[in-house]
């Protein structure tokens, strides 16, 4: 038999939870460094999940009316400097093309850091009528963000993610499409990455660039810190007024039309590695994961064993389940080692003791238990067995949320929180931005959301002392 390859071990969480997290991207084969500081590799496995939520959300997107496009990699320099708060707020993440060939170029082009100016420009073209309303567009593509400090997934120079664009008659219309949008998100984070979120309002501080309102879903990761996981933004008509976008309403008369955009990259898949996984390695839920079930034989030389776990390959794939069979030499403590770190959901186990009793036994990676699953209910019992590894990953990281969540009265409360546990902490807010610098000097946290679930959790603000009536929550976050 052949020397097993080396499984690679990982840093514990609770030694370094940095170092963890990074350690699983590689290990698990999610990414791999390439020659560029910041530019990572996305490998097979790694896309494959990426390819799972895309699947999830070009389908809800094209249900409500989205169609795919198609924008530019490069954007004029002018171009992107006619909306003013949006140039300066991408300022310092832009790369520039100067040279072209061997030639320079007579304008710099920035390579895309987001698409708004490239749909304002091209809107400007062919919106005339509000028959061409409202316009409902997306684009899957990679930006450039110039990072100084990367981490994979979490914050990369380029990532993929998906943006949405869409342009309506009137506000009403705007504002429904941007929450419509953000639950969207919500639904493929909890019911698919079977990660809680928390929906809100960002701060006018912590809000996009040239937006009216940007809304949020944030997500508590493993050490109690929040991942901003899915935005949406109100722009109004902004950028309308700004790229001479007109259309002549039922009545005739010239109007701006209100505009939205909306986003999910990459980077919940770093959400869903704090989320769920641990010190094993990955953990994927069900619903979203590449392979829900790997089929191991058992002294697979014994006659018969490798020809069952085969069978029970095919069977699980005519109904459905994405599986495969690990008929490789490795010995079973490597093949155990190796698929618990890329997170596997289900493995099964056959071997010559098991066939004798028509059942083969189930291995959660959720939490080890094993259940006994005979064979002539493997098309039923393993969906099933998948679902209860869905809700029980949900449920763990529900859980988590509650229970790191808390309500504060002053600064030092909060600050007491925050070099404790940590978590999401509640307080008043008189809503003035001083107070919200303040609290992060002070505290050193950020406002991650003023909740749409209002609570009241005090009388005044815990900064400044003066009458509140809004609730923010606040916390560290990557």
């Amino acid at each position: 038999m052949a020397k097993d390859k080396k499984v690679e071990q990982i840093t514990d969480m609770e030694v370094d939870f940095a170092q963890w997290f990074t350690d699983i991207c590689t290990k698990a084969e999610l990414v791999d460094y390439s020659g560029v500081k910041g530019l990572f590799i996305l490998r097979p496995y790694g896309y494959a999940i990426w390819e799972n939520i895309q699947a999830v959300l070009d389908r809800k997107f094209k249900e409500l009316g989205h169609t795919n496009v198609s924008m530019p990699v490069l954007i004029p320099e002018s171009l992107l400097q006619k909306e003013k708060d949006h140039v300066q707020g991408f300022a310092p993440e832009c790369a520039w093309v100067t040279v072209g060939g061997s030639e320079e170029l007579p304008e710099r082009l920035c390579i895309r850091p987001t698409s708004e100016t490239l749909f304002c420009d091209h809107w400007s073209h062919i919106i005339h009528s509000w028959r061409d309303l409202p316009c409902l567009y997306n684009q899957w593509c990679s930006v450039l963000r110039w990072e100084k400090t990367t981490r994979p997934f979490l914050r990369g120079r380029e990532f993929l993610w998906q943006e949405g664009h869409t342009l309506h008659a009137t506000e009403e219309e705007a504002r429904k499409e941007t929450l419509q949008m953000l639950e969207v998100y919500a639904e493929l984070c909890e019911e698919y990455l079977a990660m809680p979120v928390l929906r809100g309002n960002k701060t006018d501080k912590e809000k996009f660039a040239g937006a009216v309102n940007t809304y949020t879903i944030e997500c508590m990761m493993h050490d109690h810190k929040a991942l901003q996981s899915g935005t949406s933004h109100y722009f109004g008509d902004g950028f309308a007024q700004a790229f001479g976008i007109q259309f002549s309403d039922k009545e005739n008369k010239l109007r701006y039309p209100h505009q939205t955009s909306w986003g999910l990259s990459t980077r919940t898949i770093g959400g869903l590695i704090m989320t769920h996984g641990d010190n094993s390695g990955l953990v994927v839920p069900p619903r979203i994961a590449p392979l829900q079930v790997i089929v191991l034989p058992i002294a697979a030389h014994r006659p018969g064993v490798t020809e069952k776990a085969e069978e029970i390959v095919a069977r699980l794939q005519a109904a459905g389940v994405r599986v495969k069979g690990d008929f490789s030499d490795n010995s079973p403590g490597w093949k155990f080692a190796n698929w618990e770190m890329k997170g596997v959901p289900v493995r099964l186990e056959i071997g010559p003791k098991d066939m004798e009793a028509g059942k083969c036994v189930a291995v959660s990676r959720c939490d080890g238990s094993k259940t006994d699953i005979p064979l002539d209910a493997l098309e039923t019992r393993i969906p099933e067995l998948l679902e209860e590894v869905q809700k029980s990953l949900f449920e763990r990281a529900k859980r988590n949320l509650e229970e790191n969540t808390f309500s504060a009265q002053t600064v030092d409360e909060v600050r007491q929180i925050v070099e404790g546990s940590g978590g999401f902490i509640k307080t008043m807010w008189c809503g003035d931005e001083a107070c919200e610098l303040k609290m992060k000097e002070l505290a050193g946290v950020t406002s991650r959301c003023i909740p749409f679930e209002q609570e009241i959790v005090g009388d005044v603000c815990p900064v400044c002392g003066r009458p509140a009536k809004t609730m923010v929550v606040w916390g560290q976050a990557y």
